[in-house]
């Protein structure tokens, strides 16, 4: 395991508690330094109030005992006392530097492995088998995508899940149909074999149909319940057709999941049809633990706080009055597969906030049924994507938006900007940065936003090589690497720290930031939020920016100089792409 290095502030925190333990009793000196970044200096800490009441003195008294202690401190250069006892710390250059220093020797930029030791399943994306991909799954798959790359990167092991809807009723309806329906083949047209993309877009179309059929014609529904019967028997024609529906469906999602650039693949699939032999099982055993009930000839577990509008309470259906199960069941037998066989201290499913009642159900049946100790399983739940006029994304007919559709969409646009910018560029290059700059663009628009609220989906904001926006970390990133470019081609000198210099206020804000990487990525592994990722790698790249405009680089005043801002160059945009990698985003070299 890489040794991680200690930041700043975590320097700064030692100091603190050390200042702490030389006047206050052991009790009081053991809490927490409270030690914070701030706009009056480089740290501030406020432990002075938070402890004052306890050690029975006022604040500014307490603080001013502390100060001399930290003033002592042979790399603190500055302890201001402000307000009513807040301690404004700053630190000498060549603490930052060798910070710098030492964060730029390792591979993983000296962030530490704080996840090593847990098995964490990932539980997301999730679309339906014989069903398009559509807006409705951005959320969860690129949400999901990034979770498992920052939990991964701390060293956790990670299991995918992708638990597509591949069982069920609505098997029987669609086979029942396409065999009484050959003329309406999904897989072939006039002009001979369709693609998977296709073949999908049929398959979806076919639903709807065999959908309202079912809904109109008893007879159809008898039928088609009885090729439900035949699928779960193991009837060889039904389960052939099932298959070719599933394999095709799955070709589909892998072509989106390339696009996107997720860590998606088949080997992750987990579909309903997996823990199909599972549930009878499982329903005997929350029998006979005496968790389940009968209500009105089904299955149920009921709870005393979860009720309707009429106050009657509602339960979780775990087996039907025919002895079908529905998804109540699957995602019991599901949470405890993955907890008692794939051994998980940490399962997060990824799905939208309308599910949370019922997945606050299926924990608390976990619990009863002691499946569920003390791992940690969380809901992660998530808003909705809605139109530039703050509404349900929809199409113009009112539909819902294909996923494949919306990345053309945000590809065209990006082919237009970048036309713009660059009208000399051959189709290929321009293909060639716009791709990615597409992809960027909408990820970042999602992973930026956060996960619980509600965010507009404009292409037209999304792309724009200005402000908060993917593209705009992209660019950053292909800037730094043309100033090193530049210098290489130039022979102008190595990057490296000097630790003797004395730091410009942009050198510094910049060289803090780069502190706060390790902190960053392990608040996103606690708060399930990659929006603080995102939001940290727009404020380095807005630092840099301002760095680059007021220090010169390749026209420093001496070679030290010169060495030391290339060295803190190379260390941000090693920082910026292994952040963005982190969200799935593509850190281009040119652009």
């Amino acid at each position: 395991m890489v040794e991680q290095v200690r930041s700043l502030v975590s320097e700064v925190e030692q100091a603190v508690s050390a200042a702490m333990a030389a006047v206050l009793p052991a009790e009081l000196a053991e809490q927490d330094p409270l030690v914070r970044r701030s706009d009056h200096a480089d740290f501030q800490s406020n432990v002075a109030l938070a402890l004052a009441k306890k050690a029975r003195e006022k604040p500014r008294d307490l603080a001013e005992r502390l100060q001399p202690h930290l003033a002592a401190v042979p790399w603190i250069t500055g302890v201001e006392l402000s307000g009513p006892g807040f301690l404004n710390i700053t630190v000498a250059d060549r603490a930052i530097i060798r910070q710098l220093t030492q964060r730029a020797e390792q591979p993983r930029l000296g962030v530490a492995e704080s996840q090593s030791g847990q098995v964490v399943v990932v539980d997301y994306s999730a679309p339906n088998i014989a069903k398009e991909m559509h807006v409705g799954h951005l959320r969860t798959t690129l949400i999901g995508d990034a979770l498992v790359r920052v939990l991964g990167f701390l060293g956790a092991e990670v299991i995918r899940q992708n638990h597509v809807g591949d069982w069920g009723t609505q098997f029987g309806m669609l086979i029942q149909y396409i065999v009484e329906h050959p003329e309406a083949s999904w897989r072939n047209t006039e002009v001979g074999q369709v693609g998977h993309e296709d073949a999908t877009s049929a398959l979806d179309a076919l639903y709807r149909a065999a959908r309202a059929e079912f809904d109109a014609d008893a007879a159809f529904k008898e039928r088609a319940q009885r090729r439900v019967v035949a699928l779960q028997s193991g009837d060889e024609e039904t389960v052939e057709a099932w298959r070719e529906i599933v394999n095709e469906s799955e070709i589909a999602f892998q072509r989106i999941y390339d696009r996107l650039g997720v860590l998606l693949n088949h080997d992750d699939l987990a579909g309903e049809s997996r823990y199909n032999a599972l549930l009878g099982d499982v329903v005997e055993e929350l029998r006979r633990k005496g968790i389940v009930e009968e209500s009105q000839g089904a299955l149920v577990v009921f709870f005393d706080d979860i009720q309707g509008p009429e106050g009657d309470r509602v339960p979780l259906l775990v087996r039907k009055r025919d002895g079908g199960y529905g998804y109540g069941a699957t995602d019991l037998a599901t949470i405890r597969y993955r907890l008692q066989e794939l051994k998980a201290t940490r399962a997060l499913y990824v799905v939208d906030a309308r599910q949370a009642q019922h997945f606050d159900m299926v924990f608390r049946v976990a619990r009863r049924a002691g499946w569920l100790t003390d791992q940690d399983v969380v809901h992660v739940q998530f808003g909705t994507v809605l139109g530039s006029d703050g509404k349900p994304f929809k199409t113009r007919a009112g539909g819902t938006v294909k996923l494949a559709d919306l990345l053309d969409d945000a590809l065209r646009r990006a082919r237009e900007i970048v036309a713009e910018k660059e009208p000399d560029l051959a189709a290929t290059e321009l293909d060639e940065i716009a791709e990615p700059a597409s992809v960027g663009a909408v990820k970042y628009a999602e992973l930026s936003s956060v996960r619980t609220k509600d965010y507009s989906f404009d292409v037209d904001r999304m792309v724009s090589f200005n402000g908060a926006t993917g593209v705009y970390l992209q660019y950053m990133h292909t800037r730094i690497k043309s100033i090193q470019r530049r210098a290489a081609e130039a022979g102008v000198g190595e990057a490296r720290f000097a630790s003797d210099l004395a730091l410009q206020s942009q050198e510094r804000a910049l060289s803090l930031l780069l502190d706060e990487f390790n902190a960053t990525c392990k608040v996103v592994a606690d708060t399930l939020e990659p929006h603080r990722l995102a939001g940290y790698l727009y404020g380095l790249a807005r630092a840099f920016s301002e760095f680059y405009e007021a220090c010169p680089v390749l026209k420093a005043e001496n070679d030290d100089i010169l060495a030391n801002r290339l060295a803190l160059c190379a260390l941000t945009a090693r920082t910026l792409a292994q952040g963005l990698e982190l969200l799935g985003i593509a850190a281009p070299e040119k652009m």
